[in-house]
């Protein structure tokens, strides 16, 4: 729990410039990759995904820093919030499946609730226009580990079962990032309700 704290406390060290990332109406880039959760990995596909409802598809710089901390230990938390509005949740950074092993199963943050996708290139980050930058020297994470992989930047992209973008959240804190992407895929599932 201190670690969580101290992550809390610090800012997140990592700042990223803003790009223009996909926007809402544009069709989703279909990604596969190495994934984990709860601390095994396996194979992600946003397509296969899609076919049991809404996704979450959040970028994030990188594990065990300050922000990411708290954004996914909050997505864990209303986990069962955003299941119950049929939507999944896929977290994607350039960290290594190893690092995303212990990750994902670190009760502190994602605590084997949310599965979190390797894009060790960033190829994923750029295909949905996200920009990406690479590893500063002798920069450490909350366990005091240097972190050699790049950072792509925080935004988050709700994407709907037809693969278009519902949603790009981007500029907000790493809290009010998963506020909102709750708010957006139960507007969703109400609006499914609707119809039928």
């Amino acid at each position: 729990m201190k670690r969580f704290l101290l992550g809390c406390l610090l800012s997140s060290a990592i700042t990223l410039p803003v790009a223009a990332a996909l926007p809402e109406g544009h069709p989703a880039p279909d990604f596969q990759t190495q994934a984990s959760l709860a601390g095994k990995s396996f194979t992600y596909s946003l397509q296969d995904a899609l076919k049991k409802g809404p996704v979450v598809v959040y970028f994030y710089p990188s594990a065990y820093t300050g922000g990411c901390n708290i954004q996914a230990h909050t997505f864990a938390v209303n986990h069962d919030k955003f299941t119950a509005a049929g939507a999944s949740i896929i977290g994607v950074s350039l960290d290594s499946i190893d690092r995303l092993n212990d990750f994902s199963a670190d009760p502190e943050f994602c605590g084997g609730k949310v599965a979190v996708a390797s894009d060790v290139e960033g190829n994923i980050a750029k295909s949905y226009d996200l920009t990406v930058r690479e590893a500063a020297a002798g920069k450490k994470d909350s366990r005091g580990v240097e972190i050699t992989h790049g950072f792509a930047e925080r935004t988050t992209f709700i994407v709907t079962p037809d693969g278009k973008i519902a949603a790009t959240l981007t500029g907000l804190k790493p809290a009010e990032n998963v506020e909102k992407s709750l708010e957006i895929v139960q507007k969703l599932a109400a609006a499914k309700q609707s119809v039928k």
